[in-house]
Order: C-alpha cells, then structure tokens, then sequence
C-alpha cells in the first residue's frame, strides 16, 4: 500500500503539469506577499488575480498558440509582431481593468494611483514580455532535453537490436564444425563427448538466456569464454597451440557481453588453418582494480590479407569498435596490429 502511494507521487511529480502548477503556485505568492492591505484584502486579492491572470493568457498564448504556429516552424518575423501584438494587447487590459479597480476609491488615492499607472505602462508591458520570453526559453531548453532524451532512446534500441544481433548470430560455420566433431567423437565413444555437450549447452544458455541486460558479470563472460576455448582445443587437438591466461578477479565487475568472442573468432579463423604450421592462438586477461586488458595474438600465412575491418564470426570488427563506442564512449583503447607473421589485438577498457 505505502508502496503504491510512493509511485503515485513519484508519477505525479514526473508530469510536465505538476511544475507549471507549483510555478503559477509561487508566482501567486509572489504577488499576494508584502503587499499593502490597509485598502483592504480583496481590493489588493482581486487587483493581483487581475496582475496573475494576464501572466498566465500572456504565457500560455505565447507556449501553445504562437511557439507551434510560428516559433517551430522558423517563421520568426511572424511570431515576433504577433508576440508583440499578444503582450502589447493583454498589458492594455491590465491597465484598463487595473484603471477601472481605481477608480473605487476615494479622489485622492485614485488620481494618485492612476497617475502611477499610467507612468509604469511600459514597465507593464516590459514585465510581461520578458514573462513571455521566459516562456519561449522554457520551451526550447524542454524541446531540447526531449530531443537528446529521444535521441538516446533511439541510440539505446540500435545498441540493444545490435546486441541482439551478435547474441543471435551463433557462427553457423562454428556451430556446424561443433557439432560434426561432436558426432565424430561419439562414433568414437571418446570421453570428450559429454564435455563438449555440456560446454556448447551452457554457451547457448548464456547467449540466448543470460545476454539480455546492457552488462552482465564479467565471471558469466570470462566463463563463456572458456567453454568457448574449450570447445575450440577439443576440435583443434592437433593443429597448433590454444592458451588462454586469466590474471586478476572478477570479483563484483560487470560487462557488456560478447565483446571478446569477435577477436577469438576471428584468431581461430586465421591462426589455426591448413595453410600454417605450427599455428598459435594465445590469449591473455588481466583484470585490474576498475579495468581490464585483453591480449589475442595469433599467427597467419604470409600470403594472407589484412582482416583490419572485415567481418569474421558473423559480426564485423567495425560492428565490435560501434558498440565500444555506444557503450563505452572515451573508456576504451583498441589497437590491432597487422605483422608479417602474426595479429595482435591489444583491448582496454574501463569498466567503472
């Protein structure tokens, strides 16, 4: 119940109505405070409600009439006069109306405040369109937050459709590599079977399951990588070198998920092929107080292409450096070296 209330008056301090209230609430007050009531309280009520009510037609003619029929569409000789003509006719309305409550009392006080009326016409009509200018920035300063609060909804839901993307994107030719091994190994009624079952169960559980949230535990995404890895030395056995070193805890830090596995992909494809002898992939990860260090490093054919940019495991390295930089914007430092013999990926990143 006490829980309900809360959100109730969270929601209703959330809505645009409730400042412009708590505005006009003050402004009110402003008005009615230190004012003299020796002409009694409700010649002075009904004289400031006069003074109220034009700041209110003046503010709200100029916010929903004049800002979206000439304001927003960039006509601003237009929406100049007619602010000007607005104010210029609602100051005249407070002067006559204020003019007329005057003339209630006696001759003396009503030439005298008349007189002063009429030598603080300008200031009126000052006062008001600066009101209404305050109006017109109002409007612009919440049009812009609504536009950036848009703009970052719309960044967001790339992210999310592009991490969807790369959760979704099980590299078919990985998958199909697996799962022949796989088949090969119970032909073979070898005892990696069941290991390479239960790996391959727990990477699709993480990606399909546990991958939806902006970050996850870097534990759950250091153990995707090695079951990763393990899968990986089970159908490379014989064709080269597979190490992978973890330095550091994990402890409470969190990640964006699927970062490393593009460079992993992309080290098997190239590393460990029919074309090269003796092939490698070493792969390093330290884990520092609020950041991390990723090593891949692996080698390829001399005759082979830079792979700088291009696409490998389904998702491009262009496609990895994009989400760095919706997620990790000015956090994180990505070198790939291109050497006759070898590549090298050197990734940093700061995860607080």
């Amino acid at each position: 119940m006490n829980s309900n209330i809360l959100n109730n008056i969270i929601s209703f301090f959330k809505h645009r109505y409730t400042y412009h209230a708590i505005l006009w609430v003050l402004i009110l007050f402003f008005l009615l405070f230190n004012q003299d009531y020796s002409l009694g309280i409700g010649f002075v009520l009904v004289n400031q409600l006069i003074k109220f009510s034009i700041l209110v037609g003046v503010f709200y003619t100029n916010l929903n009439y004049l800002m979206s029929l000439y304001f927003k569409k960039k006509q601003w000789l237009f929406y100049a006069f007619s602010l000007i003509v607005i104010v210029f006719s609602l100051s005249a309305l407070e002067i006559i109306l204020l003019y007329y409550r005057y003339g209630m009392l006696s001759s003396n006080l009503s030439i005298s405040f008349r007189d002063d009326l009429i030598a603080n016409q300008w200031y009126i009509f000052l006062l008001n369109l600066i009101f209404a200018m305050v109006g017109t920035m109002s409007a612009i300063v919440f049009d812009w937050i609504a536009h950036q609060r848009d703009r970052q909804i719309l960044e967001t839901q790339k992210m999310q459709s592009e991490l969807n993307f790369l959760r979704s994107q099980v590299n078919p030719h990985f998958l199909f590599n697996t799962l022949n091994s796989l088949y090969a190994l119970t032909l073979k009624k070898s005892d990696d079977a069941p290991d390479m079952v239960l790996k391959l169960s727990e990477m699709m559980r993480y990606m399909l399951y546990e991958c939806n949230e902006k970050l996850v535990p870097l534990e759950k995404e250091i153990n995707y990588i090695k079951n990763y890895l393990g899968l990986e030395k089970i159908r490379n056995a014989n064709k080269g070198r597979i190490t992978f070193e973890l330095e550091g805890e994990p402890r409470n830090l969190q990640i964006a998920p699927l970062l490393f596995i593009p460079y992993l992909e992309n080290a098997f494809k190239h590393g460990l092929n029919s074309q090269i002898i003796d092939g490698y992939m070493d792969s390093v990860l330290i884990i520092e107080e609020e950041s991390i260090i990723f090593h891949v490093e692996n080698s390829k054919a001399p005759s082979m292409p830079s792979l700088s940019g291009k696409k490998s495991g389904g998702i491009g390295l262009k496609n990895v450096r994009r989400r760095l930089d919706l997620i990790y914007p000015n956090k994180y430092e990505l070198i790939i070296k291109d050497t006759p013999n070898a590549y090298i990926v050197d990734f940093m990143l700061q995860l607080k």
